[in-house]
């Protein structure tokens, strides 16, 4: 379900958890206080889901993967794409005076982007979090104000957890199969 190689699935444990360490960092920005410890515990987890994973992988990395020049020509370009439209957008946003969107913003562009790279890495795995980071973002902003608290620390709570999941699975999945 993660990938056709183990080398793919543990660098994407390695991958979701760097960037869920990000995402549960970003919530700390104005969390509630008894959010902190969960999203510090989120944070440390991601962080030994990293450890984990980049190790796997680099004692795996000559095995198979799915990227080759092709694949790894349009992967740049797909994330070049990304990159753009999460800087453009961001800076729109804060030149509007909405920096408190620029999360939501960067997490719409991420969740979107998974959808062209699951076919592209042959990872199905990618699908379902690309549904979940843009239901996150989408819900971020009306769930935030509806309660009460800080935007970027329900989205950033929202993402972390859905990339830490998928990052357990994948490193799971990585284990099993190498």
């Amino acid at each position: 379900m993660t990938s056709e190689f183990a080398r793919d699935a543990a660098m994407t444990a390695a991958i979701f958890g760097f960037f869920a360490m990000g995402w549960f960092g970003w919530a700390q920005e104005h969390p509630p206080k008894p959010w902190k410890k969960w999203l510090l515990t989120g944070s440390a987890l991601a962080a030994l889901i990293l450890v984990a994973a980049g190790l796997l992988s680099w004692s795996i990395w000559n095995t198979g993967t799915v990227f080759d020049r092709d694949t790894s020509q349009l992967f740049g370009i797909i994330v070049g794409i990304e990159f753009g439209l999460a800087g453009i957008g961001a800076g729109v946003l804060i030149r509007r005076g909405r920096r408190e969107l620029v999360p939501v913003w960067i997490a719409l562009v991420v969740g979107l982007h998974f959808i062209p790279l699951a076919p592209l890495l042959r990872s199905p795995l990618l699908y379902p979090v690309a549904a979940v980071v843009i239901v996150v973002a989408v819900a971020a902003v009306p769930v935030a104000r509806r309660r009460s608290l800080p935007v970027s620390a329900v989205n950033g709570i929202g993402v972390g957890t859905t990339l830490v999941a998928a990052a357990i699975f994948a490193l799971t999945d990585a284990l099993a199969r190498s």
